[in-house]
């Protein structure tokens, strides 16, 4: 009898000692819990009236949750008397390693969040970083998605969007065609300059305004280089580009216009 009264009373006094202090710990949590949940609620409200990117926003606020659990679940734990310094231990442990094995992974992070920030390419935006050119179809939180001229996927990650020099074709509205031309020594500039004028004329995506400029680039042993630069809408650009070198073609060919190859040799009529 004196053993079971020994153990009922050790009992009582651990329900005295504890259960004040679990009670007080499940308080923490469903209070903590039901502030969380309004806090996410004027958070998630916040980030809709800002000018962050759609695509950023969950992110922020999956980490923002996590963080804000974490803290509500450690102070129930302190109220409980656990001892938080194995809780430390164990994040500070995870973190590190977590840390050394996506170092990769976090800097495409970082820089997602900086490219998502200050936006130096939207969707649809034509593009090209690292000589490579595409147009953008997803900006995500570690990676770019690019989707070239020739329908290939590129999966770019983000760390190389803010180490490299981005070339953002979409950004003025136009793009200037880069198309070189070569006409023998021999021919007429002012008459070869309006043929390719008046061939490139009927191309209907070519814009008015800027106006496409026709001059002289340089010479070579054989050749004059013509460097002819119309303006396009960035989606029009292969399209008005391989328009350009057929009209120019035909036109060459229609007025016996010879085209000299650097080796020397002069084809005398370009065939259609």
């Amino acid at each position: 009898m004196e053993e079971s009264e020994k153990y009922l009373q050790l009992a009582k006094d651990n329900v005295i000692t504890y259960a004040p202090k679990i009670i007080g710990a499940i308080l923490i949590l469903w209070i903590g819990f039901k502030i969380i949940k309004k806090v996410m609620t004027v958070v998630e409200g916040l980030l809709q009236k800002s000018n962050l990117s759609e695509s950023i926003r969950p992110f922020i606020l999956s980490v923002l949750k996590i963080i804000l659990n974490v803290a509500v679940i450690l102070a129930a734990a302190g109220i409980a008397g656990i001892n938080l310094s194995i809780f430390a231990t164990i994040i500070g442990a995870s973190v590190l390693a977590i840390g050394l094995s996506l170092q990769g992974s976090l800097g495409n992070l970082a820089s997602g969040i900086l490219v998502l920030s200050i936006k130096p390419y939207h969707v649809n935006d034509w593009i090209e970083v690292n000589e490579k050119f595409g147009k953008v179809t997803e900006i995500g939180i570690f990676n770019t998605i690019v989707v070239t001229p020739g329908n290939k996927t590129l999966i770019i990650p983000n760390s190389l969007m803010t180490s490299n020099v981005i070339t953002n074709h979409s950004n003025q509205g136009v793009l200037r065609l880069e198309i070189d031309i070569t006409m023998p020594y021999s021919e007429s500039f002012p008459r070869v300059k309006q043929i390719i004028e008046n061939a490139i004329s009927v191309i209907p995506n070519i814009l008015e305004s800027p106006k496409p400029e026709i001059g002289i680039e340089g010479y070579d042993s054989h050749s004059v280089q013509i460097a002819v630069r119309p303006y396009v809408k960035p989606d029009d650009y292969w399209e008005v580009t391989f328009a350009c070198y057929e009209n120019i073609k035909k036109a060459f060919s229609e007025n016996n216009i010879q085209v000299a190859y650097s080796e020397g040799v002069e084809l005398g009529n370009i065939g259609e």
